[in-house]
Parts: structure tokens; C-alpha cells; sequence
């Protein structure tokens, strides 16, 4: 069976919904929830490959504070393994997210002990199959290290996969760049593939892949994906009711890699892709509209596109 390492933030996600209108300073705005659920980019992909039965386990870093045993708790219980997570001094990470009511989001982070996980770099164990960096901007100290760290898991006969995510640090290019040679599989929305090359969605791909990535996978949200490599191709996305967008792109990474792994064609790997980040938009958190395997399936004899 394949073994995933999945490794990047773990967060705690507050979540107030459905914010009808601009939210005032100095005033009180009523909504309808505000709940908490367990976030990050590798919490989010990891419990989507465990979903679906692949095994995984995470990397990153949490405090020893209640967030960080609510996410544990949950991960464990998703079927992640979580023996690889460490604890550190500082708080875990936290982000508040505002759900507008067509599901568009506005987040306040506050990355805690994110900032310092990974710091030592990784090991690999010697049942792991595939290495998938779930947003390396996300961790400050490791960042630096995601190239060296791709080109090493290749080495040790892993295949490998980047999902790329925000750089709120503005070094893009400069991070990424590196690890293009070693990455069987990138993946990026528009908005991402544009600030690492300040290219349209296509010409970004073709740059990634001059640059060395064997794949490269452009999601567009409700419109699918395209994917770009040996073969080209668009996968067109599903028709479903958006509640919440929180997490949608990692849980599409989770059902791309979950299929990647299993040796599926890229056709089926993006048709998973699209399904897990379909599901997900319809309802409230990262993870929470996730399915499991069969019933994933199930959900594929009768969805619309």
C-alpha cells in the first residue's frame, strides 16, 4: 500500500458564517455560526488521502496547548497518523476565517508553531512511498529546505508532489524554482501560478515544466483543472451548492495525490481531484464535507458537470 508524507501546517480554523456585507469597525455584526474546526494545508490534504484509504502520515508542528490537542484529536481520528508531529513552546497555529455567503472567505493567520516546524528537516521512514509539501511558504524555518528535502526523497525512491499555496513573504519563484526539478507533480491555482511567474495559467505551466516539474496541475475552482505534461487536458468540475471554499484546494490536492500514488491515469486522479474539492464546498471547514472512499464513488455515478 502507499505511504504518504504529508508534510505542513496544522492550524485550528474559527470559522463565522454567512457575513452578508462588509463587517463594521466599531460595530456588531450578527451571523448565524461560528464554529471550530481543525485547518492547514497538510491537516486538510492528509485527512483527504486518509479518507479515501490511502495511508498517511504528517509532518509539521503544533504547541501543547488545547487547539493543538483538539487538532491532533481529530487527525488521529480521521486515520492520520500523527506520530511524526512535533510539539513546541509556542502556540499552535490559528486562523479566523470570515464565510461571505456565496462562500468567499477572508482570513486572519497567525501561523504560531508553524513558524518553527520542520526546522530540522525531514526523515524519511522506511515504509513512505510518496513525500507531498503541502504549501512549504507556510513554514518559515523549512522553507529554505523544501528543494533539498524533494531532491533527497527522490533519492530514497519516493515519488513527489508540491501543492503550492500563498507566500505571504513575497519570495515565490525563489522557493519554488528549486524544487521544479525534483516534483513529479506540482500543483497551483491561477492566482498562485501568476505571482510565481506573472504568466497566464498555461504559459506558467509551460515555464514550470521547462523548469523541470514532470506534471503540473492548474486548478480553477468551480471550473475544474487543467493538466499539463506528457498529456494536456481539461477536467471540467462538478455543479454543487458552495457553502464554504475553506480547503477546497488542498482537499483537491488529497484526491489527485490519493490516485497519483494508487498508479491511476491522470484523467482519474483529476476526476478525484475535482470530486473531493466539490464535496468539500458544501459545507462549513476544511475537511468536513469529505467523504470516504465508497462513498465518494457513489457520489460519481450521479453528479453533474
Amino acid at each position: 500500500m502507499p505511504v504518504v508524507l504529508c508534510a505542513g501546517n496544522i492550524l485550528v480554523d474559527i470559522l463565522a458564517r454567512p457575513i452578508a456585507r462588509e463587517v463594521a469597525w466599531q460595530a456588531t455584526t450578527w451571523i448565524d455560526e461560528i464554529v471550530q474546526r481543525v485547518g492547514g494545508n497538510a491537516a486538510n490534504s492528509s485527512v483527504a488521502l486518509a479518507k479515501v484509504g490511502i495511508a498517511v502520515g504528517i509532518l509539521g508542528a503544533v504547541g501543547r496547548d488545547p487547539f493543538a490537542e483538539f487538532a491532533l484529536g481529530y487527525l488521529s481520528e480521521a486515520g492520520v497518523d500523527c506520530s511524526l508531529v512535533e510539539r513546541v513552546a509556542l502556540a499552535t497555529g490559528a486562523t479566523s476565517v470570515l464565510v461571505r455567503e456565496d462562500g468567499a472567505r477572508a482570513l486572519l493567520h497567525c501561523p504560531g508553531a508553524s513558524t518553527v516546524a520542520l526546522e530540522k528537516g525531514i526523515a524519511f521512514p522506511a515504509d513512505a512511498t510518496h513525500l507531498h509539501l503541502a504549501n512549504p511558504f507556510s513554514l518559515r524555518a523549512f522553507r529554505g529546505r523544501a528543494a533539498e528535502t524533494l531532491r533527497r526523497a527522490r533519492l530514497a525512491g519516493l515519488s513527489t508532489s508540491l501543492d503550492t499555496g500563498h507566500d505571504a513573504l513575497g519570495e515565490w519563484m525563489g522557493v519554488i524554482g528549486p524544487c521544479l526539478p525534483h516534483l513529479d507533480v506540482l500543483l497551483v491555482n491561477e492566482d498562485e501560478a501568476r505571482a510565481l511567474t506573472g504568466l497566464g495559467a498555461e504559459d506558467a505551466a509551460g515555464r514550470f515544466l521547462d523548469e523541470g516539474a514532470r506534471c503540473v496541475v492548474v486548478k480553477l475552482g468551480a471550473d475544474g483543472c487543467a493538466v499539463y505534461g506528457k498529456e494536456r487536458f481539461r477536467s471540467a468540475g462538478f455543479r454543487v451548492p458552495v457553502v464554504d471554499t475553506t480547503g477546497a484546494g488542498d482537499c483537491f490536492s488529497g484526491g489527485f495525490v490519493a490516485r497519483y500514488v494508487e498508479g491511476a491515469p491522470l484523467e482519474e486522479c483529476a476526476l478525484w481531484g475535482n470530486a473531493l474539492g466539490a464535496l468539500n464546498v458544501q459545507a462549513v471547514g476544511g475537511t468536513t464535507g469529505l467523504r470516504s472512499r465508497g462513498e465518494v464513488e457513489e457520489w460519481l455515478k450521479f453528479a453533474g458537470r
